[in-house]
């Protein structure tokens, strides 16, 4: 597991690797589409892609002449699982803490009514 989660933060430690990620949360897209926006060469973008892959963020597939990338989410369950073992990364629920502040603080609207 060690191995695992050392290759998936590895991978998710560059900015160009990230963005790469949030680019695909949308939909599968061509090696091509996915260079783009960047200010690097295809060879580069190819070489973040291969990173990706093998830390199974990633998959890839040839459709005709064209290379895909398609976004494996769950292969960011065990950081995540891991990064929640230290309790700072918990959900915050801000309905519940809204009303334990309404429950624990003064209306400020009342110490504007006149006695």
């Amino acid at each position: 597991m060690s191995d695992a989660l050392d290759t998936v933060f590895s991978a998710l430690a560059d900015p160009t690797r990230r963005a790469i990620l949030t680019m695909l949360l949308e939909d599968d897209m061509a090696v091509t589409d996915v260079a783009e926006p960047f200010d690097i060469s295809l060879a580069a973008i190819s070489k973040h892609l291969m990173i990706l892959t093998k830390a199974g963020l990633i998959s890839q597939e040839k459709r005709g002449r064209v290379k895909w990338c398609k976004l494996e989410p769950d292969a960011l369950r065990p950081a995540s699982v891991w990064m929640q073992g230290f309790g700072q990364f918990e959900p915050i629920n801000l309905d519940a803490f809204e009303r334990f502040l309404a429950t624990e603080l003064p209306d400020p609207s009342a110490a504007d009514t006149p006695e």
